[in-house]
């Protein structure tokens, strides 16, 4: 019988593509998910039977064990932004991750592979990336073995960066941020999927990797780039951290007082903090080259998805071509 990998959040941006991946590789796919009605999707990356949604709460001793009973191996790819709520940053990136390792290893999986980020730090300036690392700590107690994989800001066809921003990009001229000068390293989300198989696979040695893409350039910077490739001209304003300071906290405010019924989809005061930091690969930390992988560089991918983003759509090649005809 083929092998079995458990991949918690296997219907997420990132989980979506390791559990294809794996299911290429010929091994049974096991996704465990919160709503497994929503993550039917997935069934079709391998043949009948072989990709299945499951129900788990990472919050829950019994709920974990249920899906990892008889795995060979296990993912962990459930993070949040969650500040608030029972799913929050300690619930799921600390207490959650511990649990799995934890559970994973009393169930005797061989290997564990856990999808970090890069700036985790227990002294770091945000709740997010302190609970990040405690997540990783609580990983490595309970399962030294584990392969850890910090990627940069994702980029792909589902992702919740470029998409968002070039959605913003519609709205007028402007288009504000903050931390214009935050450097960042954005990395392939199959990339990261690539290397999340190869600890599977037991091709990658035990312990922590940075993964970035091979550009690196400041949050204003991306936003330029993004928006060539969407052929829009906006002012890329980088607005004061004082300023955004006010922003997010209204935003949060609101969001508390109506008890996350109008959520805080803009910037929280979280997410600012973490614009004091840049988020590029440390010197001298192991990342791609460390797996034999050659990351994607951006300009290959962004206009596979961001092209409806155009004024024109799907037809600004053609409008663009026709500028060429002369006129008969």
């Amino acid at each position: 019988m083929s092998k079995l990998v458990t991949i918690f959040g296997g219907s997420g941006f990132v989980g979506r593509y390791i559990a294809r991946r794996m299911a290429k590789e010929g091994w049974r796919v096991r996704v465990a998910v919160r709503h497994p009605n929503d993550a039917l999707f997935v069934k079709p990356y391998g043949t009948v039977g072989q990709v299945e949604p499951l129900f788990c709460n990472i919050r829950d001793d019994a709920s974990v064990r249920r899906v990892l009973h008889g795995a060979d191996a296990v993912v962990n790819c459930v993070g949040t932004f969650d500040r608030g709520g029972k799913n929050n940053f300690e619930a799921v990136q600390s207490e959650g991750a511990a649990r799995i390792a934890r559970l994973a290893a009393e169930e005797g999986v061989g290997r564990l592979v856990h999808i970090s980020a890069i700036g985790a730090d227990a002294q770091g300036p945000s709740l997010y990336s302190q609970s990040k690392a405690e997540g990783e700590s609580a990983v490595l107690a309970a399962f030294p073995g584990a392969v850890i994989l910090r990627p940069s800001v994702i980029f792909g066809t589902e992702d919740q960066f470029f998409n968002r921003f070039a959605a913003m990009s519609r709205l007028g001229p402007l288009l504000p941020i903050a931390g214009g000068d935050t450097r960042f390293q954005p990395v392939y989300v199959d990339d990261v999927a690539q290397a999340a198989v190869k600890g599977v696979l037991g091709q990658a040695s035990p312990g922590i990797y940075e993964l970035g893409g091979p550009d690196v350039d400041s949050f204003a910077g991306l936003m330029r780039r993004m928006l060539a490739v969407i052929h829009r001209r906006r002012l890329v304003v980088s607005m004061p951290f004082w300023v955004m300071r006010i922003v997010a906290f209204a935003f949060d405010m609101l969001s508390a007082v109506t008890l996350g019924l109008i959520p805080n989809k803009i910037i929280t005061r979280d997410q600012l903090s973490s614009l004091t930091v840049d988020n590029v690969v440390p010197t001298g930390a192991k990342g791609f080259a460390d797996l034999g992988i050659e990351p994607t560089a951006m300009a290959a991918v962004l206009p596979e998805y961001l092209w409806r983003y155009r004024p024109s759509g799907q037809y600004a090649a053609i409008k663009d071509s026709a500028k060429n005809l002369k006129k008969a």
